[in-house]
Parts: C-alpha cells; structure tokens; sequence
C-alpha cells in the first residue's frame, strides 16, 4: 500500500475536525479543542468559516506527540536511574 492508496489520502489535503475526530479516535469536541487551543494547526475556510486541518500537519502532530511521549520515557527512566532499589548491580 502506498501513501497514495491510504484513507487518509482518500480525504484530499485538507480534513474536517469529523475526519480529525476520526483519525485520532476522539470526540468532535476534543478536535476543536486542540484547534481552538492552537495545539492543532487549522484554518478556517468558506463562508461558514468551517474548520480544516491540513493532512501533512496532522501527520505531524502525531509524530510529535510520539516524540513526546518517548521523550517523557526516557525522562522518566533517568528519573529512577538514581534510586538504588531500581539500579541494576
């Protein structure tokens, strides 16, 4: 399967917060919020001003939040590192 053929690339450049909503297995609700906060990147478009999120940018956050979270990991193992009861002999 190439990019080309995944469902995202079905949906075209730009998703709406349903799709986002979708893609990211959260509410519609909890979409907006993470644009409304300016978390998500979005812009609004047409005369209803319709949010839409660009695809790339949300592939971006995505990897963004799995770099995070690696990071707090990592983070948090040097954390315990010190403590003699969890230091490996």
């Amino acid at each position: 399967m190439t990019a080309a053929d995944s469902p995202s690339a079905a949906l075209g450049r730009f998703l709406t917060l349903v799709d986002v909503a979708e893609i990211l297995s959260i509410s519609a609700s909890q979409a907006y919020a993470l644009v409304r906060t300016g978390e998500l990147p979005a812009i609004k478009v047409g005369a209803g001003g319709h949010w839409r999120v660009e695809r790339d940018l949300l592939e971006r956050y995505i990897e963004d939040r799995y770099e995070e979270s690696r990071r707090r990991a990592l983070w948090h193992q040097a954390e315990y590192a010190s403590v003699a009861e969890l230091s490996v002999l």
